[in-house]
């Protein structure tokens, strides 16, 4: 099929790639020059295990192709995959200026039916007015469905290709048809990539879930909105597991082996950030809001989330007492491991909070260097682990980079002035480091670390 995606952002260009591989003609549109020629050259604008990957044999076989030009878009596909940025307005609504913009330009460039897909993360009832919109513009017999993105930023790409579910938002049997032809080949697994790094079910087929066009949208809110709230529930255990001595892990543990709660998303650390997670979270109690609906639960998890950052500088301040002048190594700068985003990144907001105090902080990502230097030029970086420790009075783990537990932390140590060890994702084990000679704190583990009745998790 030939199919067009419009906005080469972490989403549309995953997504451009993606359909690309499994065989249809993309036609990836961005309105930022610099990037479409970097795009052409098979250079990525952010780090994304596979991406590039994907990029260089498709541009070669001439499946994805490039364009500044939504009308070109409108031209090339009657699909079209609405990939543009939704960010948070100051109340906490979704900016929706863009996603109008480009139905806008789609309306007056159309020369026959489009179907626009919602691939953005929107509020619920924003294919309605897109419909409105389309019809006011000039393309009246036009449609909108949605189809709301599950991507987890460092397995993106894993994702797409073989995913938990496709949802599918329609309201026409010609919708619904179209968007089951686009994602056949992934339903039935009928590609040959297939990841190096990970374990992938290549049995059966993907499960496609299709309801209504609103049912679709409230999907996506809610199932980030439920992820923020086990993350946000562990947290809020780990406060009392430090209080009386119990270790948050194997608390999780017990917790995940039974069926219906299940092990992901119950670790206990500095927060959830990333630019996913709390602008939905935002988002989807400003919907229940202005339909009259009480999600106050939502508010207290954002709560919890933002009190996690709160409480692991306080637990700095309490072993240094003074902050002002004392150098502190901080591993990691990006939300997660395995990209180098750092939008709404805990660890952004710690290192922050500190230089605001005074403190000199020397901070190492394996791959947000590049982004920190553009985007946060106030934070001192040190090109390794071990360089950042240098002279340190504390070494703060911020990011669960699993290249950090590779580090000889015996001579990170000895190059510290005080091996103070604060591990706000529980990356170390508490016992090793305390034989290493480490003042260790982790987040909900207690000043010692509880029993273990099974292996360590």
């Amino acid at each position: 099929m030939k199919v067009s995606v419009i906005g080469a952002g972490h989403v549309g260009l995953v997504a451009g790639a993606c359909l690309a591989e499994i065989g249809h003609d993309v036609l990836c549109v961005d309105n930022d020059p610099r990037k479409l020629e970097a795009l052409a050259a098979g250079r990525t604008p952010f780090f994304e295990p596979h991406l590039e990957e994907l990029l260089t044999r498709n541009i070669a076989a001439g499946r994805l192709h490039w364009s500044a030009s939504i009308a070109e878009g409108a031209e090339h596909a009657d699909v079209l995959f609405l990939c543009v940025g939704t960010p948070p307005l100051p109340d906490g609504e979704a900016d929706m200026s863009a996603v109008e913009a480009v139905a806008r330009q789609i309306a007056v460039a159309a020369r026959s039916p489009k179907l626009l897909v919602e691939k953005s993360t929107v509020p619920v009832q924003t294919g309605e007015r897109l419909e409105k919109t389309l019809a006011v513009y000039g393309a009246a017999e036009s449609e909108v469905a949605s189809n709301p993105e599950f991507l987890a930023e460092g397995t993106a790409v894993v994702d797409f290709l073989f995913p938990s579910r496709i949802v599918i938002g329609v309201e026409s049997e010609w919708a619904e048809g179209l968007l089951r032809e686009v994602y056949e080949p992934i339903v039935q697994r009928a590609f040959s990539w297939r990841p190096s790094d990970v374990e992938v079910d290549t049995e059966g087929q993907a499960p496609l879930i299709a309801a209504n066009r609103n049912t679709a949208e409230i999907i996506k809110h809610a199932s980030n909105s439920f992820l923020s709230t086990k993350i946000s529930y562990i947290n809020m255990v780990s406060r009392l597991c430090d209080a009386v001595g119990a270790d948050v892990r194997l608390v999780a543990a017990g917790m995940g082996l039974d069926a219906r709660i299940g092990p992901k998303f119950l670790q206990a650390g500095i927060g959830f950030g990333g630019f996913c997670f709390p602008k939905d979270l935002q988002s989807f109690i400003r919907m229940a809001e202005k339909n009259g609906c009480d999600f106050s639960l939502l508010r207290e998890i954002e709560r919890i989330n933002a009190g996690q950052v709160d409480r692991f500088v306080q637990t700095l301040r309490d072993e240094l007492w003074i902050l002002k002048g004392k150098r502190i190594a901080a591993w990691g700068l990006a939300f997660k491991p395995h990209t180098d985003d750092m939008r709404f990144s805990p660890a952004v907001s710690v290192i922050q909070r500190l230089q605001a105090e005074g403190a000199r902080v020397v901070a190492y990502d394996p791959q947000a260097a590049d982004e920190a230097a553009r985007e946060a030029p106030g934070i001192e970086l040190a090109d390794s682990a071990e360089a950042a420790a240098d002279r340190a009075e504390a070494l703060l783990i911020l990011t669960d980079w699993p290249q950090f537990r590779q580090v000889d932390l015996a001579a990170v140590k000895a190059r510290m002035v005080r091996p103070l060890l604060l591990d706000g994702r529980n990356l170390l084990d508490p016992e090793s480091m305390s034989a290493l000679g480490f003042e260790y704190h982790g987040v909900g583990r207690g000043r010692r670390t509880a029993m273990r009745l099974a292996p360590a998790v």
